[in-house]
């Protein structure tokens, strides 16, 4: 079938007539520079020297003709394969619907792993523990992340019979995950990601909820905990609830549950963690309950799954699914029918392609043949129709559409069920009742985190409202551009107020809500993830949640002043309506909880030294900082020091290593650290140049000139350039100064500068935290992914 979309003559995206005939061969793959530039770095075949072997044309007919040659193994002909990967090819070169990462990179080649989520047990034993930290590595390596419940071993300080010891319980054995994956190098492609869940009846959920306060513990983990109807229900009432030994099932203790809940809240409040999962909601929702009761998710949450268990991902692209006739756009529910048809069987052939990492995990995934279609660029089919994504007309189309896309995905299941049969664990689950046509997939709808795919596809992220509408992207020959998003430059012009200036105006604030001279109706569609309150967010993700048959991976963003109490209440609206779970994000809190761990009541009585002076404390982290980056060649590889001055002057300094990690890395980190707190209370910078300057490693080098000794004098020697710019420069505002060494320019904007804290490790850019994990959306980095 042939789906058209029509353009009007005054429209830049639109100016085309363009046909996507599923059956035809598109002549030219329409990729976005920033998307050749992931493509490359992250998922194209290269050869031993790291030269790119394939295009990205190349890719995607690699991805297609593998996973189209599934149709051999229920009847199709040479001729009816070679149509399907066309079809396939045409699925993805038009960017109407991309799979998961491992597809993209794996698919075609030797390893052909193609799943993005695994969930693996952890029994109480220590052969099981260790067994699964093995099979964490080869998942790892793999490309896959991988889901742990550490609710069944026994706390810290029970009895070890075999030993006559004492356990040291879950989160000692969390560590032991961490660091395994922090060894395991997923080919330069994807690092290792893994979710801990500990449910909130377990006697340790006091240390689990406080085990990632400080931001150097279980970096490799995002945390969730575990909350029951029981425990809601105290919280509701005000309650105790019990904490039971899993090991004897018996009750130890009783807590407040308030007390807890307020806990989770303060955490989560203080850096974003931990999560929350609703357990019996997800378990409510188990297709195959007689399988086996689900525990535990994939790193972002959105993908509960049984032990062994994996699912293979797809996004549509729904910026792509749009009809224009004249100066009128709508929704082509033709197209995204058939985009949804063809993605199941899409993904339920992945399932026959896919080479599985241990012999269990196929074995379980192929009981239930889950797969989750989702979706990406809402935000960009808002912005198209006129609709604020903080709106009652928003919310109502999100349920109309996530319901169109559920039911047809539901239909195209069933219809691969009457050719290929139903997955075999069918009989005794939800769908094994009279009068219900069969399924080939026990579920077929999950909204995952699309971080890097949407760059391929050139739209917005998942369900997320737009981070910023124009941000700075630094690229590798040291230049500086400014990214404004495609269709408000297109609006801006169409409607006379584009101007350079204005653009940079708005890099400098990311949001346009407080800038002169753009119409208030373009204000009211071009809103961004802080211009949103925390109500919408989660009215949003609960009407996708709905049409789910998995859940919704989904950021509440929340501004640095946010209180607890905004917090909690948002909490306990997630559970109101019926989200399977939440992840909260206040602005700037990751990077703020760095910098100021040890001094949080700043109205405490200022302490005090054995004589009676006031000892020095350091001010708060200003919300805005302008500065630069200077990149030192150091022993240990290219240093990057980020100087940071507000209007009291210097106040922080930061630390990239190249890839992050190692002692290097974590040690220039420490002294990064130290130099912000003394900048921060008063100490001056020459004395601190002095303290770091001729401190010598193993592997001195020179650079332009001069011997950088360590990486503590190549932070002096940064400081140095850094004030001596500042003294040439005077009272001028500060510009962007080319070094021989790379130079860069913070944004200076709290929404863009700590929205993740920490700069992103490959270029440099900004990280933004959405989906439940912090992604660059300058060259596809992402922290689970």
């Amino acid at each position: 079938m042939t789906v058209t979309k029509s353009g009007s003559a005054d429209s830049e995206s639109a100016k085309k007539q363009e046909t996507l005939n599923f059956g035809s061969t598109l002549t030219q793959v329409e990729l976005s520079e920033n998307a050749r530039v992931v493509l490359a770095k992250r998922y194209l075949k290269r050869d031993d020297e790291g030269n790119p072997l394939e295009g990205p044309e190349d890719l995607f007919r690699r991805v297609a003709g593998n996973i189209a040659q599934a149709e051999k193994k229920f009847g199709a002909d040479p001729r009816q394969v070679e149509e399907t990967a066309e079809l396939y090819f045409n699925l993805m070169a038009s960017l109407s619907f991309m799979p998961n990462s491992p597809t993209l990179m794996n698919a075609g080649r030797d390893l052909q792993q193609l799943s993005a989520c695994f969930v693996l047990p952890v029994e109480d034993s220590m052969e099981s523990i260790f067994d699964a930290v093995k099979h964490t590595a080869m998942i790892h390596k793999s490309g896959g992340g991988t889901g742990f419940s550490f609710s069944r071993l026994r706390p810290g300080k029970d009895v070890v019979k075999s030993t006559s010891g004492v356990s040291s319980g879950p989160i000692s054995f969390m560590k032991v995950f961490n660091q395994a994956t922090e060894v395991i190098k997923q080919g330069g492609t994807r690092r290792g990601a893994n979710m801990g869940i500990l449910r909130i009846d377990h006697p340790d959920i006091l240390n689990f909820i406080r085990c990632k306060e400080e931001n150097d513990q279980l970096n490799n983990f995002n945390i969730s905990v575990g909350l029951t109807e029981e425990f809601m229900r105290a919280v509701g009432e005000d309650e105790e609830y019990p904490l039971v030994n899993p090991r004897t099932g018996e009750e130890v203790t009783k807590l407040k549950a308030r007390e807890v809940f307020q806990l989770v809240v303060e955490k989560a409040h203080q850096n974003g963690e931990p999560g929350i999962i609703f357990l019996d909601r997800v378990n409510r929702d188990n297709p195959t309950p007689l399988l086996g009761e689900m525990e535990s998710t994939n790193p972002c949450g959105e993908q509960p799954l049984l032990p062994y268990e994996s699912c293979n991902l797809g996004s549509i692209n729904l910026s792509r699914v749009l009809r224009y006739e004249g100066n009128r756009v709508s929704i082509d529910y033709d197209k995204l029918g058939h985009v949804t048809t063809h993605s199941v069987r899409f993904l339920d052939n992945v399932i026959e392609m896919n080479r599985y990492p241990l012999d269990k995990i196929e074995e379980m995934t192929k009981k239930n043949r889950k797969i989750g279609l989702g979706i990406m660029g809402w935000a960009d089919m808002l912005f198209r129709l006129g609709v604020p994504y903080n709106s009652e007309e928003a919310v109502a189309l999100a349920d109309k559409v996530m319901g169109f896309v559920h039911q047809k995905g539901v239909e195209a299941s069933q219809g691969l069920a009457i050719e290929r049969g139903a997955f075999p664990a069918h009989d005794g689950s939800i769908f094994d009742m009279p009068g219900r046509p069969p399924m080939r997939n026990a579920t077929v709808t999950t909204i995952a985190p699309t971080g890097t795919i949407s760059i391929l596809a050139n739209t917005t992220s998942g369900i997320e409202p737009l981070f910023a509408v124009a941000f700075q992207r630094n690229v590798m020959d040291n230049q500086r551009l400014v990214e404004v998003h495609p269709y408000f430059k297109e609006v801006a012009r169409r409607e006379g107020f584009y101007s350079e200036d204005l653009m940079e105006k708005i890099v400098q604030k990311g949001s346009i809500q407080h800038i002169s001279g753009i119409p208030d109706w373009v204000k009211r569609v071009f809103v961004t993830s802080h211009d949103i309150s925390p109500e919408w967010h989660i009215r949003m993700q609960a009407a996708f949640q709905k049409y789910t048959d998995n859940a919704v991976s989904k950021t509440v963003n929340f501004p640095n002043e946010a209180t607890r109490k905004d917090i909690e209440e948002v909490y306990l609206l997630a559970y109101e309506l019926g989200c399977k779970g939440i992840t909260v994000y206040r602005d700037g809190s990751r990077d703020e909880q760095v910098l100021s761990y040890g001094t949080k009541d700043q109205s405490s009585t200022p302490a005090l030294d054995p004589t009676g002076r006031t000892m020095p404390a350091p001010r708060p982290r200003p919300g805005t900082t302008q500065g630069m980056t200077i990149k030192m060649k150091t022993g240990c590889g290219n240093l990057y020091v980020t100087i940071n001055e507000d209007e009291k002057g210097l106040c922080e300094v930061f630390t990239q290593m190249g890839k992050a990690g190692g002692c290097a890395a974590s040690q220039s980190e420490s002294v990064s650290r130290m130099v912000s707190l003394a900048l921060r209370s008063g100490i001056e910078v020459d004395s601190i140049m002095k303290q770091l300057s001729g401190i010598r490693c193993p592997s001195p080098l020179w650079q332009n000139g001069e011997m950088i000794l360590s990486c503590s004098d190549a932070i002096a020697k940064a400081l140095r350039q850094y004030v001596d710019i500042q003294s040439e420069r005077g009272d001028e505002p500060l510009k962007v100064v080319e070094f021989p060494a790379r130079t860069r320019r913070n944004s200076g904007t709290d929404d863009l500068k700590s929205s993740a804290g920490k700069l992103c490790p490959d270029c440099s850019g900004t990280l933004e935290f959405a989906e439940g994990c912090a992604t660059c959306h300058s060259c596809g980095y992402s922290k689970c992914s």
